[in-house]
């Protein structure tokens, strides 16, 4: 059955749709459980080397290649792909701290987003909150939901739970400290690699979502500037097509960056969030009508 457009299409509709309806589930996550699972490995296995962390990532990922030999089923597959996507989960953090900018002031702010970004946040003033949730609403855009959606189209389920797990440890170990420098190297390098198409999809979506020759210049002129050869294109075009700004310093556990400033038009604003969630998701919808479009000519042929 792969690859069979009309088939994915139904998958990947049904694994929005539960995940339009019911968010991530709160209880017995497989991504939660496959992170405390990371955590046990890393204690066992640390050493300040590349080696033992390419041994560390193979023994947690190799096991996903037993996905293969499962038999397809569209709802069981739409199912086990709506637990590894994580679209609304992501507008719910993003919009939480827009409203704690409106409602309940900058300290509550500096909580919620502390929840879905890395860097340190104690004493970012309201500008930083907003630039930090925007960059990590567009750049988890890709990481959560298209970048998903790209391997369960390319591999199926197996594909797409890979490459979610291979996500989740650069979210947990691919760091610039002395901690993960070397340990880390493999994961981040993965991650890179899977995501280097999706990326650039994603992008291509963000721009084609809003205003997309201004997304297409911030794409070829400012992601080049950015450390991440993946986020750069997503943040820029995402920025661009929103007709806004963002970046600046960020301080992470460690060392410090100037991020480039992204985008083009007046600076981010706290009700630009709800406006980077809409185009995440139309970003999706995108997905789904060109693989509909795909079938469509294949019926054509």
């Amino acid at each position: 059955m792969w690859f069979d457009p009309l088939y994915c299409a139904a998958v990947v509709s049904l694994a929005l749709l539960l995940d339009r309806l019911f968010g991530e589930v709160s209880r017995f996550h497989p991504l939660v459980g496959f992170g405390l699972l990371a955590s046990w490995v890393r204690k066992r296995l640390w050493q300040p080397n590349k080696l033992c962390g390419v041994v560390a990532v193979v023994v947690l990922l190799l096991p996903v290649l037993s996905l293969f030999w499962l038999p397809q089923n569209w709802w069981i597959d739409g199912l086990m792909l709506y637990f590894v996507i994580g679209c609304r989960s992501l507008c719910e953090h993003g919009n939480a701290v827009a409203d704690a900018l409106k409602n309940h002031g900058l300290e509550a702010a500096r909580g919620k987003v502390a929840m879905i970004v890395s860097r340190k946040t104690a004493a970012l003033d309201e500008q930083q909150v907003v630039n930090a949730t925007l960059e990590s609403v567009l750049e988890n855009g890709n990481d959560a939901l298209l970048g998903a959606l790209f391997w369960f189209t390319v591999a199926g389920v197996p594909g797409a739970v890979l490459y979610r797990l291979s996500n989740t440890l650069d979210a947990m170990w691919g760091y610039k400290n002395q901690t993960y420098l070397e340990f880390g190297w493999c994961a981040a390098k993965l991650d890179d690699l899977l995501n280097y198409i999706p990326a650039r999809l994603c992008a291509i979506a963000y721009a084609l979502g809003g205003n997309t020759s201004t997304a297409l210049r911030c794409w070829r002129t400012q992601a080049p500037k950015c450390a991440s050869p993946n986020g750069g294109p997503v943040m820029a075009a995402g920025a661009g097509s929103l007709n806004i700004t963002m970046g600046g310093a960020a301080q992470y556990d460690g060392y410090a960056c100037d991020k480039p400033i992204l985008g083009q038009g007046r600076a981010a604003q706290a009700s630009d969030i709800k406006r980077a969630c809409n185009l995440v998701w139309l970003s999706a919808i995108f997905w789904v009508a060109a693989l509909l479009m795909m079938a469509l000519m294949e019926t054509m042929l």
